[in-house]
């Protein structure tokens, strides 16, 4: 029963993810209902979002960050090549290492 219940899930998860990245620009609000209605799916029935679905949360306030639209993205200019992501809900700013 707990494989069926996981990929049910994850297919859940994948939908809403991908219905609030699409209403993000239009109806922003939609698209934060739509992705915690996600993130509550993966906690009640203990799921680890995959990286791809995860980096689309804000590490500090946990909100829905649409890339370009409540966020800013911009390429590092140190020795060490990385994606600087800044929240504009909470002000957050945190990065991904390119190798």
């Amino acid at each position: 029963m707990k494989p069926i219940v996981y990929k049910i899930a994850m297919e859940r998860i994948q939908i809403l993810i991908d219905n609030a990245i699409t209403n993000a620009r239009c109806d922003p609000e939609l698209s934060q209902r739509q992705a915690s209605i996600a993130r509550r799916i993966s906690t009640k029935y203990k799921i680890r979002m995959p990286y791809s679905l995860r980096m689309v949360f804000c590490k500090k306030c946990k909100s829905f960050i649409a890339p370009g639209i409540n966020s800013r993205i911009r390429l590092g200019g140190t020795s060490v090549k990385a994606i600087r992501i800044s929240c504009n809900l909470c002000g957050h700013t945190y990065r991904k290492i390119i190798s």
